[in-house]
């Protein structure tokens, strides 16, 4: 569970994020608003990437404020359009998100190779294409042990073969292993089209 506490965010004089306080349970959710509505924000804020006010809990015990190594270990997050120092490659970068994040609860070679990332993963990533880049970072996100995954459009630049794969990596991590899933998608999700095999009780749209 990710309890929101208090949370404002502002850039200069214009506040963003007003949340007096939210929980979210175990479940997918689907995070809805039109551009510059906030939701990468959203997401860079519940991740514990940006500076905000007040504090988040997961599992009401860890804090992103008192907390922050342990916590960016339960929570991970996938950018909309992710950018990676270009001398770095692919290898190096799982690398050190497996050394941060610890022992995953998948095999990170089964991860690479289901994606397809394993073609490419040992050239830098400044030659990657953004369907390359977006299938990194979708890997890197399912690393590790976390409690929550936040995926920013995780469906652009992504081929249609890799689509269907995705969706079988958030069903799986949610079915089985816990894992809650907040979503940003201009494609509507519900549990038929990404083929969830979990009730559409469990795609709440925020």
């Amino acid at each position: 569970m990710l309890t929101l506490k208090g949370i404002i965010k502002a850039y200069h004089d214009t506040v963003i994020l007003d949340i007096p306080e939210l929980q979210l349970q175990h479940h997918i959710y689907w995070l809805l608003g039109g551009n510059g509505a906030g939701k990468t924000t959203s997401m860079k804020v519940m991740a514990g990437l940006i500076p905000f006010k007040g504090d988040i809990l997961v599992d009401n015990n860890i804090s992103c404020r008192e907390q922050p190594v342990q916590y960016r270990r339960l929570v991970n997050y996938a950018e909309a359009e992710p950018l990676y120092p270009g001398f770095l490659t692919g290898n190096d970068l799982v690398s050190l998100f497996v050394q941060t994040k610890g022992n995953g609860y998948k095999d990170i070679k089964e991860l690479t190779a289901m994606l397809g990332v394993d073609r490419f993963i040992h050239k830098p990533v400044s030659t990657y294409s953004s369907g390359m880049l977006k299938k990194l970072s979708l890997l890197l996100a399912f690393t590790g042990r976390p409690k929550v995954i936040l995926l920013d459009e995780p469906l652009i630049t992504l081929d249609n073969h890799a689509v269907p794969l995705l969706y079988n990596m958030v069903e799986e991590f949610y079915t089985h292993y816990g894992v809650t899933f907040c979503i940003t998608s201009h494609q509507q999700v519900s549990a038929a089209a990404i083929q969830l095999q979990v009730q559409d009780r469990n795609i709440v749209k925020l």
